[in-house]
């Protein structure tokens, strides 16, 4: 994504378009950004004071201003608290803008800025998983017609999707923003500051089932990618999607379906093993890097919406031959002596499933060996869903099966007893399963390491003779679905 236009908004129109009032400081000069971490702030920002578990970020204020905000969203019982320290940040020419909720507020300032550029079309995609790969074939698609711009890393919550919107200028012609959800009503938060043109729907699996109570409430909570739709818009859903029917209703615009018997162009693809898929569209091949079922859907899904805009054929050959590997989504790495499969980005059921199908799938010659870390976020269904794991047709293919962390040690509960069990090991750390690792996996091996975000899976490569791993992934908590 470029960078955002020199100027987001006069500090005189800020008020207004957070819904506050300018409680001191000089109405006077315009912020450049925005932004919700005193650490990142620069020159001409603003800074949103946002409460969080662990801290508050009104205490920071002083921090923002000395960084070089010009001005600041407080909250108005904040206001009140600290007066004395407002008014001395103010005589230093800073704008303070009050609002009732400083969450409520940035997101109302995110919907007002996107809502008066003149983009051609503004796309969200959400889904179980597959979501940020979707977006970033999307992305790559789009870009060889036109300025294109993709919300960057995991800018995908509530506060990130407004920090990805403040991120699209006036020389963008399409947006394509990620929105996923971890709670009840974000989803509708999210869909009233984006207000899609086009919107996706990867996959309905079982990410965060523990606080969405069922697959039914998930698909509920995607659904509302929609909620701001007036009836010009359109909505893809893959074809094969178990609630394709309760998605689809009642939504006012059009439904698309998409996938390899849906969607106009696809002409087949083949398996080119961990070298990725050759995809046939619209009488050319692509040479698309990333293997595996999953990555097609997620490809026909990009180019289906790439079509539906008018992108011609040779640029979704491009944009699917461009696409690049993130961190921990399907990476192939070197080892020592080993071929390591990494994806450590997240896990629930359904993309674990996939990803040991994958594995399991691809020719090889030497021995596949599973690394998996626990699913997180389940809530009542961790249990079972660990060890139906164990029962895995796919995982019964690895000839070496490690499990890490308390949630795996259902899956290697449930193995006890059985043939699996003198080919599985269980570690309660990281720091052991290394240890493990580095005795076990030999020259030619074919690695899978797949688990949720917080295990930092990462750290177990380097027993694999794999260097070092740098991402912009959160590492205190789970990625979001």
């Amino acid at each position: 994504m470029t960078a955002a236009p020199a100027a987001l908004f006069s500090v005189a129109d800020l008020a207004d378009a957070v819904g506050g009032r300018q409680a001191a400081g000089p109405a006077t000069g315009s912020v450049a950004s925005v932004s919700i971490d005193s650490r990142s702030v620069e020159a001409d920002a603003l800074f949103v004071a946002l409460p969080g578990e662990r801290t508050n970020g009104h205490r920071f204020l002083a921090e923002a201003a000395t960084a070089g905000a010009r001005a600041l969203l407080v909250s108005e019982a904040e206001a009140g608290a600290r007066r004395a320290e407002l008014a001395d940040l103010a005589s230093r020419g800073v704008a303070v803008i009050a609002v009732p909720d400083t969450l409520a507020g940035l997101q109302r300032l995110a919907r007002v800025h996107l809502a008066r550029l003149r983009l051609e079309a503004r796309v969200g995609v959400t889904g179980s998983s597959g979501k940020t790969t979707t977006k970033e074939i999307l992305g790559a698609i789009l870009s060889r017609t036109a300025p294109t711009a993709v919300s960057e890393g995991n800018l995908n919550s509530e506060t990130g999707v407004p920090l990805a919107c403040f991120r699209v200028g006036a020389a963008h012609r399409w947006a394509v923003l990620e929105m996923a959800v971890n709670h009840p009503g974000e989803m509708a938060a999210l869909a009233d500051i984006v207000r899609p043109d086009l919107a996706l729907i990867t996959n309905i699996g079982t990410a965060h089932i523990g606080l969405l109570g069922s697959r039914e409430g998930i698909a509920l909570e995607k659904k509302a990618i929609f909620s701001r739709f007036t009836g010009r818009e359109t909505g893809f859903l893959p074809e094969g999607e178990r609630f394709f029917g309760l998605l689809a209703e009642g939504v006012r615009g059009r439904i698309v379906a998409y996938g390899p018997g849906s969607t106009p162009g696809y002409g087949g693809s083949e398996s080119l093993g961990l070298d990725g898929t050759l995809i046939h569209w619209e009488g050319s091949r692509a040479r698309f890097p990333l293997g595996g079922d999953h990555n097609l859907a997620n490809a026909i899904g990009a180019a289906a919406v790439a079509r539906e805009l008018g992108v011609p054929a040779s640029a979704v050959r491009e944009g699917l031959e461009a696409v690049q590997p993130l961190f921990g989504r399907s990476e192939i790495l070197q080892g020592r002596g080993a071929t390591v499969l990494f994806d450590g980005y997240n896990a629930n059921p359904d993309s674990m499933e996939r990803a040991l199908d994958y594995a399991a799938g691809v020719a090889w010659v030497g021995r596949r060996v599973a690394v998996l870390g626990g699913m997180r976020e389940l809530g009542a269904e961790s249990a079972g869903a660990h060890r139906a794991l164990a029962a895995s047709t796919a995982l019964a293919r690895f000839d070496l099966v490690f499990l890490l962390g308390e949630e795996m040690r259902a899956a290697f509960e449930a193995m006890a007893g059985t043939a699996a069990a003198a080919r599985a090991h269980w570690e309660a750390d990281a720091e052991g399963l290394g240890r493990a690792l580095a005795a076990a996996v030999r020259e030619g091996d074919l690695v899978l390491v797949k688990g949720s975000r917080g295990l930092e899976l990462e750290q177990v490569l380097p027993s694999l003779g794999v260097a070092g791993r740098g991402t912009d992934a959160p590492h205190s908590a789970e990625g979001r679905r």
